[in-house]
């Protein structure tokens, strides 16, 4: 049973979930991945998609977005590919949410764009520019972002610090500053029909993040990535208020399990039921189109 006592069926949508298999945390993730875990206490160990939706499920978290990963070219790591997320989709068709990932630095990112699409029917598209080691708003990446405004299919783009590597010598070579959700700002500028999910809350650039929130009508945020108890206090004040509409949650899972979320929601998120609805699954519904 959740710690959410007043949510009484499976609604509960999670927009922000990675595979708990080898093929992300092992094979894509590396040391990496393995710098990150260490960061957030978790264990590099692995389990059964069965077991993550049964997990899900005693939390009434009743869909959860299944992010594709390529950061091939930067990390040299293997991909988690695009035709694997839409298998597991197939393959639990009523609970996963199937995104695909394409690196901006290949050459036949457009292409492989209009594949996951149209031919494998994934349903939008997940960007991590620290680990991929692009700059969004560079003019050589319009033409993959003029695609998928044209597939009509929305995007989630990391956004701020990342724990990948974190502590290693030189962070094993990721930069930050490609976190900077302004460069977020520059795409959504100049793509109004595409959907844009700022993945986690922005640290250290929150503000940024919540003036592009405000100011930009096609751009979102989520909780992903930090447990409430930890989230500045700016950030959850306009959740509840300015930005209730456009804020939705998120675990990073399995970095961030949901029992633990939730525990912390309910201690440091003072907010009416009607709020927590909209958090919890209505705005991802509307903007997931469900």
């Amino acid at each position: 049973m959740t710690v959410l006592d007043w949510v009484d069926e499976p609604r509960i949508i999670d927009t922000h979930a990675h595979q708990p298999t080898a093929e992300f945390l092992e094979d894509a993730g590396g040391e990496m991945m393995r710098d990150a875990a260490n960061r957030f206490g978790a264990e590099m160990e692995t389990w059964s998609y069965e077991e993550m939706i049964a997990e899900y499920r005693e939390h009434d978290i009743g869909r959860a977005v299944l992010l594709g990963w390529d950061a091939e070219t930067n990390t040299g790591n293997p991909p988690v590919p695009n035709d694997y997320v839409a298998e597991v989709r197939d393959a639990h068709p009523e609970f996963f949410v199937g995104f695909g990932s394409v690196d901006p630095l290949k050459d036949d990112c457009v292409e492989e764009a209009v594949r996951c699409v149209e031919d494998l029917g994934l349903s939008g598209f997940k960007f991590q520019q620290i680990a991929q080691g692009f700059d969004p708003s560079d003019d050589e990446h319009r033409a993959l972002f003029d695609a998928i405004e044209d597939l009509g299919v929305p995007v989630v783009f990391h956004g701020g610090n990342s724990t990948l590597g974190a502590c290693s010598p030189g962070g094993r070579g990721l930069k930050i500053k490609y976190g900077d959700p302004m460069l977020i700002d520059d795409v959504a500028a100049e793509h109004p029909d595409l959907q844009i999910l700022i993945a986690h809350p922005a640290y250290p650039w929150e503000k940024e993040q919540l003036a592009i929130c405000q100011q930009k009508g096609n751009v979102y945020m989520d909780l992903s990535g930090w447990l409430p108890k930890y989230i500045d206090e700016q950030v959850l004040h306009y959740a509840k208020t300015v930005l209730q509409d456009k804020v939705m949650f998120g675990t990073d899972y399995p970095m961030i399990r949901p029992g633990r979320w939730f525990e912390s929601f309910e201690e440091h998120f003072d907010a009416s039921e009607e709020v927590k609805r909209k958090l919890l699954w209505e705005n991802a519904e509307r903007f997931l189109e469900l």
